[in-house]
């Protein structure tokens, strides 16, 4: 016996509504300006995203439909939509923020200046819908960070928040992690390229001891030593709800790599660590290695550019024979040569996690390349391997070849720039 299925027919603004969503803006537009009926059911998707700009909508267009707004990015060309110059950041954020309906709004390029960044944050305090917030490269300095922090206090909704590139310092960083000792919502902090040193990372270490929603904090390009390593480390110690941290392009050196691989022995939550380029050296690694003979969590390590050298690798090497988590391990610019890579070879015979190994630019020759050949006939889990800008050649690469005769796992074999 056949089953039949009852469905409703569709009224013609469910079907006006299911192709405006397969359309691209200049179909919605074109739609949109069909009749009144058609209007309606196309302008929600139409301004549902929407880019202000001097070649973009008007300032009229945008106000007339900001109820349909959700996601909203403003162009530093934005500004010439308004009279005076000299107060067009704030112009600019005070009509931004009065839309009721705003989820996300990225400011890239604006200088809005601490002057703007405390129009947003006022704002803020009584805003109940906006969850993501980027104002990357904005100008707004220590003062605006102040301003946006007393905001975080009081706001509920705000879970993203991007300060990428604001030279907030020190003291920004400070009193940002006022904030996060009370703010509840916040799980994605990005402070990248904004001039912290070891007090700011002190700071925010012990914000973390204490906060229990952040879950992402980015701060690869600042100024952190092994101190500020040192204390964030241990606010790893008692932290349960961080799962990425970005330090990459700072100057945590091996002091601080050996504080965090002795953090990564007790914390139970971090799956991402990204130290890449911060001087840590063999010893650093070989700190590090150790703690992934235990730590049960870490599931991607970037370690590029950190001098690690064979011995590093080869310490790698054995924490990779025991460790059962780690899915992704970025080991380039390291000057592993071919020991480093015959070492890792041992450990891929016999790890099965590993899925992507990034070994690009590390003096890898014939003899290492051959090695990681012999490793690929048995292993059965690696997807990704990266041996660019390497120094083998067309012996390294036949032994390859070879080796892909056999493996069924592996999709992606870059060996660009190779002398082969």
């Amino acid at each position: 016996m056949t089953k039949t299925f009852q469905t409703h027919a569709l009224d013609l603004h469910e079907i006006r509504s299911r192709i405006s969503s397969s359309l691209g803006r200049k179909d919605l537009a074109s739609c949109a300006r069909v009749n009144q009926d058609w209007n309606d059911s196309f302008t929600l998707p139409l301004y549902n995203t929407v880019v202000l700009s001097q070649h973009g909508p008007s300032l009229e267009s945008v106000e007339r439909n900001k109820h349909a707004i959700q996601h909203l990015v403003i162009d530093i060309s934005a500004y010439e939509k308004f009279p005076s110059t000299s107060a067009a950041p704030d112009q600019v954020i005070s009509f931004v923020m009065d839309n009721l309906s705003l989820t996300t709004l990225r400011s890239m390029y604006n200088s809005i200046r601490p002057n703007g960044a405390q129009v947003l944050a006022e704002a803020l305090k009584f805003n109940s819908t906006l969850t993501t917030l980027n104002l990357y490269r904005s100008s707004i300095g220590d003062n605006g960070a102040q301003a946006l922090s007393e905001a975080l206090k009081i706001n509920s909704t705000l879970t993203t928040l991007v300060l990428e590139g604001n030279r907030i310092g020190d003291n920004g960083a400070q009193m940002l992690s006022e904030a996060l000792e009370t703010n509840s919502t916040l799980t994605t902090l990005g402070l990248n390229s904004n001039l912290i040193g070891d007090n700011g990372a002190q700071a925010l270490s012990e914000a973390i001891k204490t906060n229990s929603t952040l879950t992402t904090l980015i701060l690869r390009y600042n100024s952190i030593g092994p101190n500020g390593a040192q204390a964030l480390a241990e606010a790893l110690k008692f932290n349960l709800t961080l799962t990425i941290l970005d330090m990459g392009r700072n100057s945590i050196g091996p002091n601080g790599a050996r504080a965090l691989s002795e953090a990564l022995k007790i914390n139970l939550t971090l799956a991402t660590l990204y130290l890449w380029s911060n001087s840590i050296g063999p010893s650093g690694v070989q700190a590090l290695s150790e703690a992934l003979k235990t730590n049960s969590t870490l599931t991607s390590l970037k370690l590029w550019g950190n001098e690690t050298g064979e011995n590093g690798a080869q310490a790698l090497s054995e924490a990779l024979k025991t460790n059962s988590t780690l899915t992704t391990l970025d080991l380039g610019t390291n000057s592993i040569g071919d020991n480093g890579a015959q070492a890792l070879s041992e450990a891929l015979k016999t790890n099965s996690t590993l899925t992507t190994l990034d070994l690009g630019t590390n003096s890898i020759g014939d003899n290492g390349a051959q090695a990681l050949s012999e490793a690929l006939k048995t292993n059965k889990t690696l997807i990704i391997l990266d041996l660019r800008r390497n120094e083998f050649g067309e012996s390294g690469a036949q032994a390859l070849s070879e080796a892909l005769k056999t493996n069924k796992t592996l999709t992606t074999l870059d060996l660009r720039n190779d002398e082969i």
